[in-house]
């Protein structure tokens, strides 16, 4: 009986195919963290406007603003993600050209959609209504 490697990852051939799963764990983690920070910002305005105002600065900086577009893309691309999976649990797209071709259509949706979200989210410093 010929033995199963213990870590796929360090036998196999690398695929896009495992990036775009090894991503979509990681995207899991970061909407984790992403969840801490909207808890914090729901706490503050849940606190009244002194809580509210001291944060919303911060909420403001461009380092903040860069994690926000983060997280919209995690979030894009954890849904997208999470449908091929979905659809994997239903038996549909395990040949390899339909797993190829599912994996481009999840990345270009996720680059479309997210600059969509975060135009429309982050447009407010433009005048925006």
């Amino acid at each position: 009986m010929q033995q199963r490697p213990l870590s796929p990852f360090l036998t196999y051939r690398w695929a896009y195919t495992m990036t775009l799963s090894f991503l979509h764990r990681i995207s899991g983690l970061a909407l984790t963290l992403a969840l801490l920070v909207l808890v914090g910002w729901l706490l503050s305005a849940s606190l009244g406007s002194d809580a509210y105002g001291r944060l919303l600065p911060a909420l403001q900086s461009w380092p903040v603003q860069v994690l926000i577009a983060l997280a919209i893309i995690a979030l894009v691309y954890h849904f997208c993600n999470g449908l091929r999976h979905l659809a994997w649990d239903m038996g549909w797209g395990f040949e390899r050209p339909q797993a190829r071709a599912s994996g481009v259509v999840v990345v270009i949706v996720t680059l479309i959609a997210s600059a969509i979200c975060i135009y429309f989210l982050l447009r407010h410093g433009q005048g925006a209504p």
